[in-house]
């Protein structure tokens, strides 16, 4: 006779989902209960300390009165519309420009005569303000979305053409050596040898800027721009409606937190050989 044991195998699919969940926000339950509390110390103390100190409103308003503004914000200023414009502004220039810097920093990482040629021009376009180009840029293209995008781009390709350069320079040259032994072309080197032994540094790169690509579209909607988060940011100083102003932050930093989440996701998936204590 058949013994049924469902009721004694135990059940391991919420283990699974737990671990699954642990996995993806890379935190574990201890780690997210630390978090959870200093949020709520932090916002009780927002809420408040301003009153009790006798600070206005118009300085530093509470917790709940920034809440209050975020829902006039969403049914009266489009604030999920100006958010959306900002994320994808953010998005696109960071993807423009990681591309372009990793394909620069690779280009002139394999050529050691193009790196001492560019060199003195990268560092003077490194060395410049990027933040000075933005009304440069509304002069050229107008108060379109294209000034935020250009410098989004520029603060975000520098740091990567950095890393890939480098890493690109620490090279195992041993491997390389015995490749060439072997009579590997050099392109298959570049594919086998160089790109992997790149990937940590690429992504430290892209880690960076994640970050940076918000600061470059909030500069460009600051100077020019007619949409946004940091157009509402502009708007709301305007108006010393500082809730709103701070609600522009906070969307901004959602926005800056989730970029960098993606591409700290994506290098544990990419790089699944290296271990994370």
């Amino acid at each position: 006779m058949a013994i049924d044991d469902t009721a004694a195998r135990p059940d391991t699919a919420a283990p699974r989902r737990r671990a699954s969940l642990s996995a993806l926000i890379g935190l574990g339950p201890r780690d997210l209960a630390l978090i959870l509390a200093v949020a709520l110390v932090a916002i009780a103390a927002w809420e408040f300390l301003p009153p009790a100190l006798g600070v206005s409103r118009y300085i530093i308003p509470t917790f709940s009165q920034c809440l209050a503004e975020f829902g006039s914000m969403v049914t009266r200023d489009n604030l999920f519309g100006h958010t959306l414009h900002t994320l994808g502004t953010a998005v696109a220039g960071f993807l423009l420009g990681s591309a372009f810097g990793a394909a620069c920093g690779y280009a002139l990482g394999l050529s050691p005569l193009a790196e001492r040629t560019l060199s003195p021009y990268i560092l003077a376009l490194q060395i410049a303000p990027k933040v000075a180009f933005a009304p440069l840029f509304i002069m050229w293209f107008g108060y379109t979305f294209v000034p935020g995008l250009l410098v989004t781009m520029l603060v975000v390709f520098f740091p990567i053409l950095v890393n890939v350069l480098q890493s690109m320079k620490t090279v195992d040259r041993d491997l390389v050596n015995l490749a060439r032994v072997y009579h590997m072309s050099r392109f298959a080197i570049f594919r086998k040898i160089e790109l992997p032994s790149s990937l940590p540094n690429l992504f430290a790169g892209l880690r960076i800027g994640s970050t940076l690509a918000v600061i470059g579209v909030t500069v460009g909607e600051l100077v020019g721009g007619n949409s946004g988060l940091g157009f509402l940011i502009t708007y709301g100083e305007g108006q010393a409606n500082t809730a709103m102003v701070f609600n522009a932050i906070g969307m901004l930093t959602v926005i800056g937190i989730a970029l960098y989440a993606v591409v700290a996701r994506l290098e544990a998936r990419v790089l699944h050989w290296i271990r994370r204590d």
